[in-house]
């Protein structure tokens, strides 16, 4: 997805709402549908079925019928496929979307002529129902576009992001293997020594959030007052956001373009981030702990680092089990807890190698993908499946 900020008129913003609210009212009649199947019931209706309902309801409602059809069929579509991913067991089941969350619809059949360039920095897009919408031209559009997406985010601003397949970044050709250990101190720690943080919000927008944070909480339920502070703090957390993107699509490109093999950690990021509530009967403990962890994981980006990286250097990420990694000497081999001394400080219990603890542990997963590892005597050895223990001493405290 090659994604562009849209500009359109206030006229413009109002049909686009409409699109919006179209597509989310048809994506949640379809869970509806389906959340009312019992087995011994028929199946809940298709794709075809939901089409022919949705041919009868456009001719009983006139604000239905105002709409796109080509929007209102492709959300039913959408639900087709997500429920089909779901049941292929590759993504969760399908859920309700509210207003101001997960806006956005899709139009597919783009012909070449959908979309032009103006001038420098401008272009425009043709959207069903509203005509030509502008956008920022700020890099080529890809070439052999046939669907597009407009999303509102929740700060208000409109994008518009073109499906098409990018080209990979080549491999330098230099046979050089980086290790990436992801943490939370430190966003990302490579075996070349060099630790890069993903930028976050300034101590001066932390303050600002923190207040408007007290503010919504003593704002009346459905008053104007909370409305504005939501909408603040919605376009400070989408700065935090924007930067974290930015870095991780630098970041990204420059480890494509700089080695030819990458090695991360194979982290279950979903299970890492999961609550610790517990329920009524088990409730769970360390419940600030691991929510302040949570995010911490979280802002770092580690899913999207990874992400973004299959999609540069394919066939060149090799995803290695993290256990052990963080308490095994690289210089020597030994394992043991008692060498990490901190959350950055590696001290080998054995030979007393010195290292930064997350540089230590990305160049065990370095080694582990090129196939081998130094032993105590010197020599080069095959190196097994090598595992981080979860590091459960280490959670932030408050």
């Amino acid at each position: 997805m090659s994604r562009y900020r849209l500009s359109p008129t206030p006229a413009q913003e109002a049909v686009l709402a409409g699109h919006c609210g179209h597509a989310r009212f048809v994506w949640n009649l379809a869970i509806e549908q389906h959340a009312c199947w019992k087995p011994g019931r028929r199946s809940a209706p298709g794709f075809t079925e939901q089409c022919r309902q949705l041919t009868e309801a456009r001719a009983a409602f006139d604000w239905l019928r105002a709409g796109s059809i080509v929007v209102q069929q492709q959300a039913l579509k959408d639900f087709a496929q997500a429920m089909a991913n779901f049941f292929g067991g590759t993504h969760r089941r399908p859920v309700w979307r509210k207003r101001g969350r997960s806006e956005g619809f899709r139009i597919v059949a783009v012909t070449p002529g959908d979309v032009r360039r103006l001038s420098r920095h401008v272009g425009e897009v043709r959207v069903p129902k509203v005509g030509w919408v502008r956008f920022r031209w700020s890099r080529a559009v890809p070439g052999g576009v046939r669907s597009y997406r407009i999303t509102c985010d929740r700060a208000g601003r409109w994008h518009v992001a073109f499906a098409a397949i990018p080209e990979p970044i080549p491999a330098p050709g230099t046979g050089e293997v980086v290790g990436v250990d992801r943490g939370v101190a430190v966003s990302v720690a490579l075996s070349t020594g060099e630790k890069l943080n993903a930028p976050g919000l300034r101590d001066t927008e932390r303050a600002r959030l923190l207040r408007l944070q007290r503010k919504l909480a003593r704002a009346g339920r459905g008053s104007k007052r909370r409305g504005r502070v939501k909408a603040a703090i919605a376009r400070l957390s989408a700065h935090e956001g924007d930067r974290r993107k930015d870095w991780i699509e630098k970041t990204s490109t420059g480890l494509a373009r700089g080695f030819d093999v990458i090695a991360v950690e194979d982290l279950k990021i979903s299970g890492m981030t999961r609550s610790a509530k517990g329920t009524l009967a088990e409730p769970g403990g360390n419940i600030r702990q691991k929510a302040a962890l949570n995010r911490g994981i979280l802002a770092a980006g580690w899913g999207q680092l990874v992400t973004r990286l299959e999609h540069k250097a394919p066939g060149r990420v090799r995803r290695i089990n993290p256990r052990y990694t963080s308490q095994t000497c690289n210089a020597c081999g030994h394992r043991a807890a008692e060498s990490r001394e901190s959350q950055s400080r590696f001290r080998c219990v054995a030979c007393g190698h010195r290292d930064n603890a997350d540089v230590n542990a990305a160049k065990n997963i370095r080694d582990t993908a090129a196939g081998h590892a130094v032993d105590a005597r010197g020599g080069d050895r095959v190196a097994g499946p090598v595992n981080r223990e979860p590091q459960r001493d280490l959670l932030p405290v408050g």
